[in-house]
């Protein structure tokens, strides 16, 4: 997972610690299809994948591809071939799918020399990103399919 830190204003309070990289975000836009498509019959190919989002058909090869090593996602070959998923949705977490696509967590090491100071500042930075896996470890696929069903019944909201 790609830690970043941008201070856009320090009145507003307007920070983002942990930047959502392109590789998870079409990973997860993938993963909505094949969860949407879950009880149909038919796998989906990936034309039909990026006619439904806005994914570059060889990056989504690359994402599919590390989906299904890490166990996410079937392939099917042939005529009828193309991708469904291996789980429900709602066995399948975030965090899961950031892991599978980021790999794993690894420990930073710093040329700091140890300090009180920095065993602060790294104490801190530990719980904020503790706390962001638990938001991840949390919630689903299915939450996500649940969530942009709910936001379509609603209909387009209108911005001015």
């Amino acid at each position: 997972m790609n830690s970043s830190i941008l201070i856009k204003d320090l009145n507003s309070q307007n920070y983002t610690l942990l930047d959502l990289s392109s590789k998870v975000e079409y990973a997860l836009l993938a993963l909505l299809e094949l969860a949407s498509n879950k009880g149909k019959r038919q796998p989906l190919t990936m034309s039909e994948i990026t006619a439904r989002q806005p994914i570059p058909e060889r990056y989504l090869e690359q994402i599919l591809t590390s989906l299904r090593r890490g166990g996410l996602v079937q392939s099917h070959r042939g005529s009828r071939g193309g991708f469904v998923l291996v789980r429900e949705p709602w066995q399948i977490t975030l965090l899961e799918i950031v892991t599978v696509v980021e790999g794993e967590r690894k420990e930073r090491e710093s040329s700091l020399p140890p300090t009180l100071e920095k065993n602060l500042v790294h104490e801190v930075w530990d719980r904020a990103n503790n706390a962001a896996i638990e938001v991840l470890r949390h919630y689903t696929l299915q939450d996500l399919c649940q969530e942009r069903e709910a936001r379509i019944q609603q209909g387009p909201m209108y911005y001015i």
